[in-house]
This record gives C-alpha cells, sequence and structure tokens, in this order.
C-alpha cells in the first residue's frame, strides 16, 4: 500500500504462509527419512495419512504464491534463474552422489527426473501455465480433466504425470483469495479441519483396500497399477483428489499466523527441500536401515526427530544464506557483480573529491616540500 507521500513500499509478508511453507517441508523431510524405516502397519499408515494431505498443500500454497507470474522478460529469467538452473545444479549434483557414494544406478538423467527433483520440474511447467489458468473461467474443472485422463496416458517424461495430476492443486492455489483464505482462519473452519484430519486418519486404515500407497503419489498411469476399468481408476483418482484438498485445507485452517524464529525460516524452503536428500540417502548408504530393522521403536522415533532437526538446520539463516548461492548461483553471481559495480562507481565518485581537498590545500598555502618530509619518516 502507498505510503502518505505517495512512494510504493514492499507490501509485508504474510506470517501464516511462511509457517506454512516451513511446516510442509519439514513435513517433507519426515516423509523422506520414513523410507528408511521398516515396513510395519503403523509406520505406513502414518505414511499413507502424511502423503495423503501434504504433498497437495504444498503445491496449494506453490500455486497461490505464483499468482504474479507472467510472460515478461523479468519473470522468464527469474523461472531459469530460480527454478532451471537449479534443477540442472542438483540433478547433476545428487545424481553423482548416488552413482559414486551409493553405488546406485541411474538412467535417463534430466529427462526422467530423480528423486526428490520432481517438484522442480513440475514448477517449471506450472508456472509455464500461471497466466493460462488464473483468468480462465472454469479453470479448475478443466484442471481436474486434465488430471483424471492423465492417468490415462501420462508418462515419466520430465515427471509430466505430477505435473498434471497434481494440477488441480496448484490451479487451486492460483484462484485461491487473500478473502477466501481469511475463511480458513475462522473458528468454525478449523473445528472442521480437526474433523476432517480425524477422518482421513480411518480412511487411511484401508489405504491398500480402496486403493494403494502408490496413488498418491500421483506418477503412474492406471494400467500400471493394475487397472483395467478406466471407470474405477477415474473414480479413484478423483477420491484422492478430493481428500487431498480437504486434507491441504485443513492443514492451512490450522496453521497459527504467529510471527517467530519458525516463520524466519520460511523464506529457505528451497534450501531445505534440496539439500536434505543428500543428508536422507547418507543415512541410507551408511546402512541406517538396517538398525531402523531391529529397533522399530526407538527408531520411529529418533528419525523422526532427526528429520525435523535437519529440516531446522538447513532452514537456520546462518546455513541457508549460504547454501542458497547453490541453490541460486547465477543470483549469487549478479548480486556479487552489482556490488563490484557499486564499488567502483563509488571509488569514481570519492576520487574527484580527494583531488579537489588536495588543490584546495597547495591553494591555502601548504608548503608541499615539508609535507613530502613527514610522509617519508
Amino acid at each position: 500500500m502507498p505510503s502518505q507521500t505517495s512512494t510504493p513500499t514492499k507490501a509485508a509478508r504474510d506470517p501464516w504462509f511462511d509457517n506454512a511453507k516451513m511446516a510442509l517441508v519439514t513435513l517433507v523431510v519426515v516423509g523422506h527419512s520414513w523410507t528408511l524405516l521398516p515396513d510395519t502397519p503403523v509406520i505406513e499408515h502414518l505414511y499413507d495419512f502424511l502423503y495423503a494431505w501434504h504433498v497437495p498443500a504444498f503445491v496449494f500454497v506453490t500455486g497461490y504464491l505464483s499468482r504474479s507470474f507472467a510472460y515478461t522478460r523479468v519473470r522468464m529469467w527469474q523461472l531459469v534463474r530460480t527454478v532451471v538452473v537449479p534443477y540442472v545444479v542438483f540433478e547433476c549434483a545428487l545424481g553423482l552422489f548416488r552413482v559414486y557414494v551409493g553405488g546406485e544406478e541411474l538412467a535417463n538423467l534430466f529427462e526422467d527426473p530423480h528423486w526428490p527433483m520432481w517438484y522442480l520440474a513440475a514448477l517449471f511447467f506450472w508456472r509455464l501455465l500461471t497466466p493460462v489458468f488464473r483468468p480462465m473461467w472454469g479453470g479448475l474443472a478443466v484442471a481436474v480433466a486434465v488430471s483424471l485422463v492423465a492417468g490415462m496416458y501420462a508418462g515419466d517424461t520430465l515427471d509430466i504425470a505430477r505435473v498434471l495430476g497434481l494440477l488441480p492443486f496448484f490451479v487451486m492455489g492460483l484462484k485461491a483469495t487473500p478473502e477466501r483464505l481469511e475463511l480458513l482462519r475462522r473458528k468454525p473452519a478449523q473445528v472442521t479441519a480437526v474433523c476432517v484430519f480425524v477422518a482421513l486418519w480411518i480412511i487411511t486404515t484401508w489405504t491398500d483396500v480402496w486403493a494403494s500407497t502408490e496413488w498418491l503419489y500421483y506418477r503412474s498411469r492406471y494400467d500400471e497399477m493394475g487397472y483395467a476399468d478406466d471407470l474405477v481408476a477415474l473414480l479413484t483418482r478423483a477420491l484422492v483428489l478430493a481428500l487431498g484438498t480437504l486434507g491441504a485445507w485443513s492443514f492451512l485452517a490450522l496453521v497459527p499466523r504467529l510471527h517467530g524464529w519458525f516463520t524466519r525460516m520460511g523464506a529457505w524452503t528451497l534450501v531445505v527441500y534440496l539439500f536434505h536428500g543428500f543428508v536422507v540417502k547418507s543415512a541410507s548408504y551408511a546402512g541406517y536401515g538396517g538398525w531402523a530393522d531391529d529397533h522399530a521403536v526407538l527408531s520411529f522415533g529418533v528419525t523422526t526427530v532427526a528429520a525435523v532437526l535437519v529440516a531446522l538446520f538447513l532452514a537456520w539463516r546462518p546455513v541457508a544464506t549460504r547454501l542458497t548461492n547453490f541453490v541460486d548461483p547465477l543470483g549469487y553471481g549478479e548480486r556479487h557483480l552489482k556490488d563490484a559495480v557499486h564499488l567502483t562507481a563509488a571509488k569514481d565518485q570519492v576520487q574527484p573529491d580527494v583531488q579537489a581537498e588536495v588543490e584546495a590545500g597547495v591553494d591555502a598555502g601548504l608548503h608541499a616540500p615539508a609535507q613530502e618530509d613527514v610522509t617519508a619518516r
């Protein structure tokens, strides 16, 4: 909002979204770390409950924060600098790490984004679709239809199956407004959110009965999951989308708007997302899964707490400000180039002033030889 002097000022960050972003990326780290644990019924249930709504919520917030994207030179350059470049850098880095440290075999690098790089590939396409879907009347209905049909044909190339499968949550975020989101912060909505989470907990008890965990990834075609009947598959995808929507809204309804140290960490969620994979993979290569198999109950607590601490550590400002140079190397170069230009300009402005002072001193009758003697000593 313009100030009283009509000078535009930068809009204040809403702590609600920073809290939501940091909580969601922390849950991403927790969810990925749970893959190191033994496949017990309790852990599988917790995993299905989490994945039923936390990725949809993450994509919803991403959509809301992408509403200003447009086909301008500045925005397109930002898309390349903050999405394409990190994708290339970390796809290479994580791929090399998995091959040479973990001894894994990877194929189709860049063409088929490797865990967890799918998000950047999806974000690239979602941002490009933003100017199309945001003004579109009935855009959400179109996105839902695309998601349903994509399950029949979409494949692994650039994780297009996830791009299209999760598209409704992104478009939902694009269509959201601050006024509509305020409805989620009211007391009735918060009470309803608790009830929704209880219902989701009960429903995900029988995930393997009515679907399977693979449905929650939005990455596989219906026939790959053993569905010959497209109608049943479409209804199952529709149910998963509905559950994800209710869960995402419920999560946002329960996120506090308080501002604090956790809020400030919300500015570094991409750092957390891109670097936590090295930690999880390192634990796997070190044989943590074997220890976890022998200590199922203890390992669950240790793994969950460690995952939260890893997320907080990576988002800790002294760490995040250094790691972000790897996430945004071109931005890092731009900043240093601007600093160098400003420093040079400052020197050019100071030098004439110094020369003027010297000339003024000589004109005032300073004795140059005496000054030279003092300097020589």
